[in-house]
């Protein structure tokens, strides 16, 4: 299990934009919604890396993948359990750490994707209803149930597909 400790950037609640916090640079933002830097800045028509607080960016379109089955990232996933199951999501669901859910940073609430372990060939498919994660490396956050169902209790390199 890990802790979530980057907490300004839990404005991320809304996937299409984000309102700058006190401390934020342009690179911890755009790595938390799976963009470069230079995607961020042309997303916002910015020129220069200068960024305030109260500044609102948009980070992405809001709109689902279109194509099922397609590749979408590759990276790793840890899981989230006890400590947040019970509280309320970003999407505002109660988060239940023994259905097939997961955190992304940005794709839409409610898309399905598949998360294919790749040392084990094991994979499920989630409901993304939340945002995350919001530190180090990670891709994705799998509930407790999906992490099991593919053999992903500690940190695993996974695939993500956009499913149907």
């Amino acid at each position: 299990m890990r802790l979530l400790f980057l907490l300004p950037l839990l404005g991320l609640a809304l996937a299409q934009t984000y309102t700058v916090q006190k401390g934020d640079t342009l690179f911890r933002i755009a790595k938390a919604h799976g963009l470069s830097v230079r995607e961020l800045m042309e997303l916002n028509g910015l020129t220069k890396e200068r960024i305030y607080p109260g500044q609102v960016l948009k980070v992405g379109k809001g709109e689902a993948p279109s194509r099922p089955g397609r590749f979408l990232q590759e990276g790793l996933a840890v899981w989230y359990g006890p400590g947040f199951h019970g509280k309320r999501t970003a999407s505002g669901e109660v988060y239940d750490m023994h259905a097939l859910t997961a955190a992304h940073p940005s794709l839409p609430f409610g898309t399905r994707v598949r998360v294919t372990n790749l040392k084990n060939g094991k994979s499920v498919v989630v409901r993304i209803n939340d945002r995350g994660p919001f530190g180090g490396r990670y891709i994705i956050d799998l509930s407790y149930a999906a992490a099991k169902a593919i053999g992903a209790l500690s940190a695993t390199r996974v695939r993500l597909e956009l499913e149907e």
